[in-house]
């Protein structure tokens, strides 16, 4: 499901007429190469399209409002071969609407001290070029992304390709549809938010629906579908019966197979790529939605429980920036207090991902006492381990708040034979006491977002990119 379409980034070289054509011709020789090189280096996640060479106001204007109109470019990265007067690139930068990388490199890595001469100095002056160029981008407040360093570096190409997933992303926000079955779960605080400003901020659709519109998908699904996906569990999943009868324990896992199809129907015909669900709007179904909301999440849909948009949301833009590995919807349940062991651990009803699984996750049926319904179905596993990011947003009346908090993950050590959900550990940083009080300090929610293959400046370069408040805590 997590497709996004056809992407590429624009690649704009700065220059002038004043050091002539035969300047200019090496000029474009060498970005031939340099976006060759690097189309070719395998590093990168989307292709880079070399523009015509940006020697005029004109010319940088004309791009910069192409790039705008085709939506297949996620982005523009820009390099300063030679010195480009800045004035010219005032008109074009305040028109581009799409996220921003200058590129300071140098296309020769050194300096050819035995042979160095004027007209090698007029053509590789990319440090002359950074600065005039630097300055008008913060003059106008772009916000854009610097990454500084020679273009064959691995540690640059992978700085240059993460920023491309964070401006993918960002293009994706504007598509982002939140459907939301029932409200939030009552009296609960931090879930709520202004909805409207989300969708001037961050382009976030949310919209409303009553259980009896899923419902009605559910109840249409035949039963040759259920037991055609029933039969493509069996291949992917361990089936642990427990204590129940086969016959009753297949049959209560069947209807979080109807509820996969009905839901994912529901949500395709609306075009949403985020849901949320409450376990106090649950009339007319058999059970609280668990193993059909992994299912979907494990595709690439955006998840949160209790209503909570945000979070959903968040969900779904960040599976867009993780290529959709390693990262779901997670809920600070449990503190580990024994010195020297602290951590938290993080679970939630039954919603846990399972991109997140460093097992092979196991079908299980039990009882649940939210929602008043059938003992419901779900995935268990244990999560992986590794170093990643924490991610909530707040709404505080006035604006929203951004917190991200790097943290350790690790597989649990001790078995928890009586516990029928997914579970995943971690310990926040710099430690568990300072991380934790300044994340409640802060009003982070109970509900985030954790990626283990995203990093705490990817996110922060997002939020810059929508003008969001943030705090990082590491």
């Amino acid at each position: 499901m997590l497709t996004i379409g056809k992407k590429e980034f624009w690649f704009v070289v700065g220059s002038q007429h004043l050091y002539g054509e035969e300047t200019l011709l090496e000029v474009k020789k060498h970005a031939k190469i340099l976006v060759s090189e690097l189309n070719e280096s395998g590093k990168l996640p989307y292709p880079i399209v070399l523009q015509e060479l940006a020697v005029t106001a004109d010319k940088i204007t004309k791009v910069m409002k192409e790039a705008n109109y085709h939506d297949e470019v996620a982005g523009v990265i820009t390099w300063m071969h030679t010195f480009s007067p800045a004035k010219m690139w005032i008109r074009g930068t305040k028109l581009l609407q799409k996220p921003l990388l200058h590129l300071a490199t140098q296309f020769n890595e050194s300096i050819p001290w035995e042979t160095i001469d004027m007209d090698f100095m007029n053509l590789n002056q990319s440090a002359h070029g950074d600065r005039e160029y630097g300055f008008i981008n913060a003059r106008l407040k772009k916000q854009n992304k610097i990454v500084v360093g020679y273009w064959k570096n691995p540690t640059v190409q992978k700085q240059v390709a993460e920023w491309m997933d964070v401006a993918v992303a960002y293009n994706e926000s504007f598509n982002i549809k939140v459907a939301r079955f029932g409200d939030n779960m009552r009296n609960v605080a931090v879930t709520e938010g202004d909805k409207v400003e989300a969708q001037i901020q961050f382009g976030w659709t949310v919209d409303y629906f009553g259980i009896g519109d899923l419902v009605q998908y559910i109840d249409a699904v035949k039963e040759t579908e259920i037991e055609e996906l029933f039969n493509e569990y069996k291949t992917l999943y361990d089936f642990d019966y427990g204590s129940y009868d086969h016959q009753d324990w297949e049959n209560h896992v069947k209807a979080q197979v109807k509820q996969e199809i009905g839901l994912r129907r529901f949500l395709e015909a609306g075009n949403y790529n985020a849901f949320t669900t409450n376990f106090e709007d649950l009339y007319g179904m058999q059970q609280l939605p668990g193993l059909s909301v992994q299912r979907l999440m494990a595709d690439g849909y955006g998840f949160a429980g209790e209503g909570d948009w945000k979070t959903a949301a968040i969900d779904r833009l960040m599976k867009v920036m993780a290529h959709n590995e390693n990262t779901g919807f997670m809920e600070d349940y449990t503190y580990e207090l024994a010195e020297g062991k602290e951590s938290i651990l993080q679970s939630h009803m039954m919603e846990v991902d399972p991109t997140l699984a460093s097992n092979k996750p196991k079908v299980v049926v039990s009882p649940l006492s939210m929602g008043d319904r059938e003992d419901p179905a779900r995935l268990v596993f244990d999560g992986k381990a590794g170093e990643g990011v924490v991610v909530t947003m707040s709404d505080f009346g006035t604006h929203f708040k951004l917190l991200i908090n790097e943290v350790s993950a690790f597989e649990p050590e001790e078995k928890a034979p009586h516990l029928p959900v997914a579970r995943v550990l971690w310990k926040v940083k710099p430690n568990f006491t300072d991380g934790v009080q300044s994340w409640i300090e802060n009003g982070g929610g109970h509900h985030t977002v954790v990626s283990l293959n995203l990093t705490t400046d990817q996110i922060a370069t997002w939020a810059k990119m929508v003008e969001l408040d943030y705090v990082v805590i590491k």
